[in-house]
């Protein structure tokens, strides 16, 4: 084979990667988001209360913020092409898990079994990225994957609920667990043909003193620990907020929470070209980034205002463009992530990232079912969405001034 040749098959290796990452990421949300789109379904036949209906979303985040203490390390020592796979494995079988459930508890201990396997995607999808792209592409492609959750959330709710009540909720659960093993073969076939880029070994031990010393580690913890409780948020209790708030049911569901992901998708594509334009521009590694943060931080400001609109689309729109923001503000955390920590412990920073942020998605979810029942409403959690952006951003400036690329180790 001739070094074009050669190059060749490493570049189309190097899309297929990316295509995977993205289908990796949608199948993860799509697999997530089945069961709050089929809450009234639920609700109806289990009898399950508000309570119930959120321990079984704090039961996912408190399962995945235990296993991401170990996934950074599974990742970093086992290698990203191992691991993703058997992720991919256990949280299929997992999904297709719940159609056998009967009881709360079997619910909780499905979601349990999913969290444990979906903890993986991000750190491992985070990790495969800087090791097998060029940086100068990292930060379009990291963009580019961060729009498969929405796009995952877009067609989830167009799809299941009239999957769900043509074929039964059961079908809904098998079906959507069944298409993790198709993206397994892929996942096989591509992984064989890449090549690390640079000298940052595929496994590694990991410096956890080094680690939790560094404020570089803590700016990525911080930061997703203040805006994941808005994703959690609005992915678990949203067809709720329709449904309470607009009266709206199970069949027509679908189309808001389409609108609002269709959004977050555009966010994460415009912040995957906003840091390269703004460099492209002159503009330090620093500014760009701060300076893309700072604009997505002011647009979710207009998220709360879904509460005080009569009209289900505009509150779909405003609630969409918190998601942009979001998703614009959380591409921009990944690619930091990827420049200024070394490749040796992305994966583990992203995993502590998601732990705390699975954290604050467990106490907002929590919290959402403790204001309904005690007829606060969404009002809390509005205000909290609308303020965690700035505050992520205090984070990292106070804790990393100034962000530089890490120097490999």
């Amino acid at each position: 084979m001739t070094s074009s040749q050669a190059n060749g098959v490493m570049r189309g290796a190097a899309l297929g990667l990316v295509a995977l990452l993205f289908l990796g990421n949608a199948l993860n949300y799509v697999d997530r988001q089945v069961l709050a789109l089929l809450k009234p379904t639920l609700e109806a036949e289990f009898g399950w209360t508000d309570g119930d209906y959120a321990h079984l979303g704090s039961s996912f985040q408190f399962a995945a913020a235990g296993v991401l203490l170990f996934v950074g390390w599974f990742v970093d020592r086992l290698g990203v092409r191992v691991a993703y796979a058997i992720a991919v494995t256990v949280w299929s079988m997992a999904g297709m898990g719940h159609a056998l459930a009967q009881t709360v508890q079997q619910f909780v201990a499905a979601r349990i079994v999913l969290a444990a396997g979906e903890s993986v995607s991000t750190p491992a999808g985070l990790k495969a990225a800087a090791l097998y792209l060029p940086a100068g592409e990292r930060n379009l492609a990291i963009g580019l994957i961060n729009t498969a959750p929405n796009i995952g959330a877009i067609l989830t709710p167009l799809l299941i609920p009239p999957f769900a009540l043509a074929f039964g909720w059961k079908a809904a659960f098998v079906v959507t667990g069944a298409l993790g093993f198709l993206w397994l073969a892929g996942w096989l076939a591509v992984t064989r043909q890449l090549k690390v880029i640079g000298n940052v070994p595929e496994r590694a031990p990991v410096a956890w003193g080094e680690l939790l010393s560094d404020r570089r580690s803590w700016a990525v913890i911080g930061a997703k620990f203040c805006t994941d409780a808005v994703w959690w948020f609005v992915l678990f209790w949203m067809p709720d907020f329709f449904n309470r708030q607009f009266a709206m049911g199970q069949g027509r569901l679908g189309w808001p929470i389409a609108i609002i992901f269709t959004l977050a998708a555009l966010g994460a594509l415009t912040s995957g070209a906003l840091f390269p334009l703004l460099r492209a521009r002159g503009f330090s590694v620093n500014a760009a980034r701060k300076s893309s943060m700072l604009f997505y931080a002011l647009v979710v400001l207009a998220m709360p205002l879904a509460l005080v609109t009569a009209n289900p689309w505009l509150a779909a729109v405003l609630i969409g463009l918190g998601l942009f923001a979001h998703q614009g503000f959380s591409t921009n955390i990944f690619g930091m992530t990827a420049d200024i920590v070394p490749g040796t412990r992305v994966a583990t920073v992203i995993a502590m990232g998601a732990l705390a942020g699975n954290l604050s998605g467990a106490g907002i979810i929590e919290l959402a079912a403790w204001s309904l029942e005690n007829a606060y409403g969404y009002v809390p959690m509005f205000a909290i969405c609308g303020s965690a952006y700035l505050a992520a951003l205090a984070v990292i400036h106070l804790l990393v001034p100034r962000l530089v690329p890490a120097v490999a180790d």
